[in-house]
C-alpha cells in the first residue's frame, strides 16, 4: 500500500483512548514491514493461530482489504499519518477482524498493525475512530471492504511484491526479508484481485453471510453494511 494525494479535507477523529491490557501480546510481537499491509496481516494471522490468540485454524479470524474504485482510501489514527489525527488517504489497506462468539454475545475485535488506536480494538470503537463511516457520502472517497475467511485467504493469496517496483524494476519501498508468499496451488501473484472492488461487488447481506466462507476472493461490503456484518455473520463452528 502507498499514501496517495489528493486527500480530503479529514474530519475530527476521537481522541486516543487508553491501549487494552488484557491481551497477552503486542505490536511489537508480530512481523510488520512499512507498506505491505497484505503481508503484514497474512503473517499476523498465522502468528494469532499459532500462539492461541485465535483459534488454531483460524475460524475466527476474518481478512480485509479496504480500498475503492479510485484507490483513495481514507483513514484515521494511521501512524504514517502526518496530523495529530493519523489521517492519512492510502491507495488500500489490510487489517484482521477476529469475531468470536460467547454465551451469544458477538466479540469483534480489530487487529491493525499500522494504527494507533488499541491494539487490538474494539470493532465498534476502530470504525467509529479509524474508518468514521459516511464521512464522505456517496463521494469518490467511500470505502469499500472486501472480507475474507481467514482460513481461505491462508491458502488462496499470493504476492510476488511486483507492486512494489518502478518500471525499472527499483524497488519503491523495501520488501519483506523473509520469501514472497505463495498459494497453496503455486499461484505466485494474485494481489490485485483482491484490490480490485466496485459497489456493484456488493449485494444483499444475508448472501454475503454465507459467501465469505467459500469464496476464494470473500465479499464486498460498503461502509453502510460493514458496521453490522459481523454481526450476522454464522458461527463457523456450527
Amino acid at each position: 500500500m502507498a499514501a496517495v494525494g489528493g486527500d480530503p479535507s479529514p474530519v475530527a477523529a476521537p481522541s486516543n483512548p487508553s491501549a487494552m491490557s488484557s491481551w497477552p501480546v503486542g505490536v511489537s510481537s508480530f512481523t510488520h514491514t512499512p507498506c505491505y499491509s497484505e503481508e503484514n496481516v497474512y503473517m499476523l494471522c498465522k502468528e494469532l493461530m499459532r500462539t492461541g490468540v485465535a483459534d488454531p485454524a483460524g475460524t475466527d479470524l476474518y481478512v480485509v482489504f479496504i480500498s475503492n474504485e479510485e484507490k483513495k482510501v481514507p483513514l484515521w489514527h494511521q501512524k504514517a499519518g502526518h496530523s495529530d489525527d493519523g489521517f492519512i488517504c492510502w491507495d488500500y489497506h489490510m487489517i484482521c477482524i477476529q469475531s468470536r462468539r460467547s454465551k451469544g454475545e458477538v466479540l469483534d475485535f480489530v487487529w491493525d498493525l499500522d494504527s494507533d488506536l488499541p491494539f487490538p480494538s474494539p470493532f465498534i470503537q476502530y470504525v467509529s475512530a479509524g474508518i468514521q463511516p459516511l464521512s464522505f457520502g456517496n463521494s469518490r472517497y467511500a470505502r469499500l471492504f472486501r472480507v475474507i475467511h481467514a482460513p481461505v485467504f491462508l491458502r488462496s493469496f499470493a504476492s510476488d511484491r511486483s507492486h512494489m517496483k518502478d518500471p525499472e524494476g527499483n524497488w519503491i519501498q523495501l520488501p519483506p526479508k523473509y520469501e514472497p508468499i505463495v498459494a497453496e496451488d503455486g499461484t505466485t501473484n494474485n494481489l490485485n484481485e483482491y484490490i480490485m472492488m466496485s459497489v456493484e461487488d456488493v449485494v444483499d447481506l444475508e448472501s454475503m453471510a454465507n459467501d465469505v466462507y467459500y469464496n476464494k476472493h470473500g465479499v464486498v461490503v460498503n461502509e453502510a453494511i460493514l458496521p453490522k456484518f459481523f454481526a450476522q455473520l454464522p458461527d463457523p463452528h456450527t
